[in-house]
């Protein structure tokens, strides 16, 4: 088994593999695909144990990690990993497998591929619900029919989000860094009441989950980890630890009217998996408002070409440029 290392901006898995959840734009439901918005800083991460005696029974029971997120707060996972020596990562939603929107299984499967290999994914904004785009990730509270867990599995127990790490076969890549990589880091970084909280499904960003380019049986399905990151309301979160969670980012439109950048990624080469009809299928948080006779003041917006930074290409901006703009990270306000 693979050791875990719980910081307040990271959670480390064996020794190669990383992964922050950074805060972003929540993008409108409006039927439009949207280009990748920015990372807005990390959010902090606190380790379970070191609040057991104050946390929910079921996440001192699974352990792991916790972040705090306002309702209807939209997130993105960057992973960290070694260009030399990948892993094989799945992530979960509520025990919804985000890839292939099957249950949250222990092992991998190649036909659907219900998992991502790190590097070359980057990172990723949401469900796997479309050919070259994903549904983001919101919070919602638990209980009110708006998580995919729900709209998938028929159920809210879980919430939260389930990661699980396998390392490749021995032998298959090489022990140790070349010598021009060592030492070098991940250059993928891209700039209520008191109840538990899940994912739903939010709109849509352009966005592809790659085939694995090795295959299946380079895996090995006996060396692996798991991490459950449990969801914390603002005030929930407060309550636990002490501190007061960052505050909630500005709306997506007024981001898009103040000129800061959007981003699209060069990896057209890479290939895309197909949508997971599970996930095609689930409903949304915009169709649950409509059902429930809510409706939010999400405005749309046009982002003209010229605002979208291309990421990945020779001679184009670096993929660390979506989460440093720190103009980006001080545009932000506290929730109403």
């Amino acid at each position: 088994m693979l050791n875990v290392d719980i910081t307040t901006d990271k959670i480390r898995v064996g020794t190669r593999f990383a992964l922050s959840l950074q805060r972003t734009l929540r993008i409108p439901d409006d039927g439009q695909t949207y280009p990748l918005p920015p990372g807005l800083g990390a959010f902090p991460i606190r380790c379970v144990e070191d609040f057991a005696a104050r946390v929910p029974p079921l996440w001192a029971r699974l352990g792991g990690a916790f972040i705090p997120m306002y309702q209807r707060e939209a997130l993105w996972i960057f992973f960290h990993a070694a260009s030399w020596k990948p892993n094989a990562v799945k992530v979960a939603i509520g025990g919804v497998n985000a890839i292939s929107g099957e249950s949250n299984d222990a092992g991998l499967k190649g036909n659907p591929q219900n998992y991502m290999v790190c590097p070359n994914q980057p990172w990723l904004d949401g469900i796997n619900s479309a050919r070259g785009s994903v549904r983001q990730f919101v919070a919602m509270p638990l209980g009110l029919g708006y998580t995919v867990e729900e709209s998938v599995a028929g159920r809210e127990a879980l919430g939260g989000i389930q990661i699980t790490v396998f390392e490749p076969k021995a032998g298959r890549f090489p022990d140790r860094p070349p010598a021009n990589v060592a030492g070098l880091r991940s250059q993928m970084l891209r700039k209520a009441s008191i109840a538990p909280m899940g994912l739903g499904a939010g709109g849509s960003i352009r966005q592809r989950i790659y085939p694995d380019p090795y295959g299946l049986d380079v895996w090995d399905l006996e060396n692996h980890q798991r991490v459950c990151i449990h969801i914390a309301n603002s005030l929930q979160f407060e309550k636990i630890t002490g501190t007061a969670p960052p505050p909630t980012p500005i709306d997506a439109s007024t981001y898009n009217e103040s000129g800061l950048p959007w981003f699209d990624l060069y990896d057209e080469h890479r290939g895309d998996l197909a949508p997971a009809v599970p996930l095609v299928h689930a409903q949304t948080i915009a169709e649950r408002d409509s059902q429930a006779g809510q409706f939010q003041n999400d405005v749309s917006f046009d982002v003209p070409d010229s605002r979208i930074k291309k990421l990945g290409g020779a001679g184009q901006a670096t993929k660390t440029d979506r989460s440093s703009s720190t103009s980006a990270e001080r545009v932000v306000r506290r929730s109403e």
